[in-house]
């Protein structure tokens, strides 16, 4: 490790000393020899002149404010209590503005190729036909909803918010770790990072210019009351919330205040004559759009998933029926499997007639024989997680297993290779955290939300950055103790 501060002349800030960047990792803030990116400088000038003391104090208020806000992540068997204090950084993650001009167009073109994906498995299937998507993809996975094939959806629609993980490699070379097409969460803790920040660090915003986000908000708020069916002036839209258990709930709660939208559970809503509709204290009134926070398969005991107290029976009967939209559409699960990235090149290539300007991470699908030898020979490389995300298993790292886990591995990859994928191990760059009195390099991962807009789609001018607990730990989560930051 090489720190910023015992490198002659590299930079003269004392929010830095002492700062050690990881090598061979690939840090947002200084380089491999010690060096504050140009980028980075306007901000770091501005928080030096608050000072220490200053910047610490504000770092005291911003978790106070946290904690009076209620915004909270529920940690699942946590035995200090689900209802854990949510974790901010006071140092974003800071983006240079041509890096974030080439994301924001890779973006929307991967939410557009992503789409017409899913418009063609739940429609014509002509891809599957070609040989270009392999039936068994489609088929075999669970998050195909095969009573939503032939819904038509409103403007073609299936995406209305997506969101993308994203890693960056020493060399520099963004690569999207996975793609979130069901519910995607963390949009509501971003908007509450950045004016939780904005409140702490006005000087800091001020002199960066930064980016508003309400522009974002506002774009997927009218897109989804325009969406409404019969283009109705004053639509009903609710937002849709497996409960007060489920992690993600004050963002849920939070979105559907700022949206203006109705916070609604399952058992608030009713199907009758294939419409949706709300129970009030003066009878029931028509539910438009639904802007669901539940996945896939509890959205309807009726036709997916019977056992599921969470969602509304009847409702893909009434999205069928036209009576209703659905935002993300039904279905639209089946596409975050990691084992659609290798043929995303060649499907964007025919759909789009372009090339795919944001890559994946390398995967390769056990169930292609290539894929499958490839695997195996190259097991200490690489991460194994399954190819269907409804089947739980934590990702396994091949260098760390011995030999009689590997061959565990192995037996279990051949006896089922569909359901295993293999993906190129990321040395994710790190990020400067505040902890606790002095910065220290963090690995991070990075979410950005696409949003249709309209006739297109609106990338938000940011977004939520996870940082893990510690350097040492390789998986960032939030359920793992990690923290996030502004973007």
């Amino acid at each position: 490790m090489k720190s910023a501060a015992n490198v002659h002349g590299a930079i003269p800030w004392r929010l830095l000393d002492g700062y050690s960047v990881v090598d061979s990792v690939h840090d947002e803030m200084v380089t491999g020899s010690g060096v504050l990116r140009p980028h980075c400088e306007t901000f770091v000038r501005s928080l030096e002149a608050l000072g220490r003391h200053e910047f610490a104090s504000r770092w005291d208020s911003a978790k106070r404010a946290i904690r009076e806000n209620g915004v909270t992540y529920n940690i699942y068997g946590d035995p200090q209590g689900m209802d854990r204090p949510w974790e901010l950084d006071m140092v974003p993650l800071l983006i240079a503005a041509e890096d974030w001009s080439h994301l924001e167009t890779a973006f929307i073109q991967r939410t557009r190729l992503l789409n017409l994906i899913l418009a063609d498995i739940y429609g014509p299937q002509r891809l599957m036909r070609a040989g270009m998507l392999p039936p068994s993809l489609v088929f075999a996975n669970a998050a195909f909803l095969r009573a939503c094939h032939g819904i038509r959806v409103p403007g073609d629609i299936y995406l209305h918010l997506h969101a993308v993980d994203l890693a960056r490699s020493p060399d520099g070379q963004w690569w999207v770790l996975a793609d979130r097409t069901q519910a995607p969460s963390g949009a509501g803790y971003a908007l509450e990072n950045r004016m939780v920040l904005l409140r702490s660090l006005p000087e800091a915003f001020r002199d960066c210019r930064v980016q508003r986000l309400a522009s974002f908000f506002r774009a997927q708020r009218d897109t989804l009351t325009m969406l409404a069916p019969g283009h109705q002036e004053q639509p009903k839209v609710v937002l849709l919330t497996p409960g007060p258990y489920n992690e993600t709930y004050f963002e849920h709660a939070y979105l559907a205040r700022y949206l203006g939208f109705t916070l609604v559970e399952g058992g608030d809503l009713t199907v009758r004559d294939r419409r949706v509709f709300i129970k009030t204290l003066e009878g029931l009134q028509p539910v438009d759009v639904i802007f669901r926070r539940l996945d896939d398969s509890f959205s309807d005991p009726l036709e997916l998933r019977g056992d599921s107290s969470l969602g509304v029976a009847g409702l893909v009967e009434a999205a069928r029926a036209g009576h209703v939209t659905v935002a993300n559409a039904l279905g639209s699960g089946v596409i975050e499997t990691p084992a659609i990235m290798p043929f995303l090149p060649a499907l964007c290539r025919h759909l789009l007639g372009e090339d795919l300007l944001l890559p994946s991470v390398a995967t390769w699908w056990c169930g292609q024989p290539a894929g499958l030898q490839h695997v195996l020979a190259h097991l200490d490389q690489l991460v194994i997680k399954r190819a269907f995300p409804s089947e739980s298993m934590e990702p396994v790292f091949g260098s760390k297993l011995s030999q009689r886990e590997k061959a565990s591995l192995t037996s279990k990859l051949r006896a089922r290779p569909h359901d295993f994928v293999g993906q190129e191990q990321v040395a994710l760059s790190t990020a400067p955290v505040w902890h606790p009195n002095k910065l220290e390099p963090r690995p991070l991962v990075f979410r950005s939300y696409t949003a249709a807009a309209g006739d297109s789609y609106a990338v938000m001018p940011g977004g939520l950055t996870r940082v893990s607990s510690a350097l040492d730990v390789p998986i960032v989560s939030m359920q793992r103790g990690g923290g996030s930051k502004d973007t």
